[in-house]
């Protein structure tokens, strides 16, 4: 198997030579250069594996998804390192992603059992082992640079913290996260860990770190990757849930299941896109928005219009507070027909040049619908405070305010006889006071998680510059 830019780059890599990095040298995105198809038989043996009763069912199942990807990592050290990842211990509950169903036939995916209580564990904490170990192979160190809108941020650090030959720069949009989201990353005090507040918004964060990726010289002497969802191994880990639920929801492997994704950044909702073009029987992946509707937009009108960063609204969903979504460039290269040349001419030079491109008028756009399955919806403040209120009053759960955002669309798009799974985002303490707001009461707190506000913080405020965050990667990075 061999990696493709979604640029058209001539150049094919594999897969260790694209997990210590971030984008192509052209400025695109990673993918396969096909899809592994997964046949009735195969999906039928993945179901026995998942479900056969051993602890480790969810580590097999793992397994047997990297394994069609991966080709240059022994099969016996994959599998070492699926099962050191997913494990009862780490994630608290032996089917790792559970099922919980609210009625019939409607359920939600328990996505937020892991160190940092959000669905961002679910990757990172493979792809923590995984540059551990292909470091330790190399010989060599990495310099991490990412950026957060709330979950990456501390699911990447709990991850890679203590881990040899790893040094992280966490970039997160100054004051706009929550208090919970801000007390879990800038409490951790770990020498290999450092947190930059960026005074803007996450968009300008991504900026920043999409700059410093296309700087090819500064990123190959100071050894600079990422663990963003523009990391093809973080999206490849997500494909696994959704093989993962579809054995829960259904009996037999002819059904078919739709999954609603409360989406900013289009990465977790893009490995629903793979799974789909792998053969998983998918009829509808729903895209749930915020107020901050770029994805919601597209996909109705065909329009993709980036927002400013003064035109990014700061709701009570924050992590989904993103204007210019990094993973749909994935999506709209195979929506594309895998045409490299105009992607790199839509993202590459007329998004730059004019904040927007139009797809309503060509006839590919409907197939986002008829082939690729992609629905999409809004919702608002008011409304995930409704659906948190419904939600509690009629089933008695408390969830999390992008987890109300996805089972608000996800209603909207309900079809009969097709299970529906909404993926839960995070646990309600992330987000206390919305969950507060709505039912007068404060969320569960896991008992390790007490206190986490008044811990010692270390985080560096910085300007939304390029430069400025170049210079500090410099001073502190490890040496190259």
């Amino acid at each position: 198997m061999k990696y493709l830019s979604t640029r058209g780059h001539p150049e094919r890599r594999h897969f260790c030579e694209i997990l210590l990095e971030g984008l192509a040298p052209d400025g695109g995105l990673y993918l396969p250069e096909h899809y592994p198809q997964v046949d009735a038989a195969t999906l039928s043996r993945w179901r026995s594996v998942f479900n056969g009763g051993a602890p480790g069912g969810y580590a097999a199942l793992a397994f047997e998804v990297l394994s069609l990807y991966i080709d240059d990592i022994p099969a016996a050290d994959l599998k070492a390192l699926c099962d050191k990842t997913y494990t009862e211990a780490v994630y608290g509950t032996p089917q790792i992603v559970p099922l919980k169903m609210l009625e019939e036939g409607f359920w939600l995916e328990a996505l937020s059992n892991g160190p940092t209580l959000a669905f961002k564990d679910m990757a990172m904490q493979l792809l923590g082992n995984l540059f551990e170990y292909e470091l330790a192979r190399r010989g060599e160190q990495l310099n991490i640079l990412g950026a957060t809108s709330g979950d990456t941020g501390s699911a990447a650090e709990y991850a890679m913290r203590g881990k040899r030959g790893v040094r992280v720069f966490m970039l997160s949009p100054h004051g706009r996260m929550s208090k919970f989201q801000q007390a879990q990353m800038f409490s951790l005090l770990d020498e290999n860990i450092h947190n930059i507040a960026i005074e803007g918004v996450f968009d300008d964060c991504q900026d920043i770190v999409k700059n410093v990726s296309n700087d090819i010289d500064f990123k190959r002497l100071h050894k600079i990757g990422t663990v963003n969802s523009i990391n093809w191994a973080r999206l490849l880990a997500q494909v696994v849930y959704y093989f993962a639920g579809y054995f829960q929801a259904t009996s037999t492997d002819d059904q078919r299941v739709s999954f609603t994704v409360p989406s900013g950044n289009f990465g977790n909702v893009c490995a629903g896109h793979v799974s789909r073009m792998m053969g998983l029987p998918i009829a509808q992946l729903v895209v749930a928005t915020n107020e901050n509707d770029v994805l919601d937009e597209f996909f109705r009108t065909g329009t993709y219009r980036v927002r400013a960063s003064a035109d990014t609204h700061e709701t009570s969903s924050p992590s989904m507070d993103i204007s210019k979504a990094s993973n749909f460039e994935r999506f709209v290269f195979d929506l594309l027909d895998r045409d490299g040349a105009r992607v790199k001419a839509l993202f590459g030079q007329q998004l730059g040049r004019e904040g927007r491109f139009e797809l309503g008028d060509d006839p590919v756009f409907e197939q986002a619908a008829t082939r690729y399955g992609f629905v999409s919806g809004r919702s608002t403040h008011l409304n995930r405070l409704e659906t948190i209120r419904d939600t509690f009053a009629r089933f008695q759960m408390v969830i999390d305010t992008h987890t109300a955002d996805g089972v608000k669309v996800a209603r909207e798009h309900l079809q009969p006889g097709v299970p529906m799974i909404v993926l839960e985002t995070a646990l309600p303490i992330k987000f206390a006071e919305t969950i507060v707001e709505a039912l007068g009461r404060q969320p569960d707190r896991p008992p390790q998680f007490d206190g986490i506000e008044n811990l010692p913080k270390r985080v560096k405020v910085m300007p939304a510059d390029t430069a400025a965050v170049q210079a500090y990667i410099t001073q502190h990075c490890a040496e190259p």
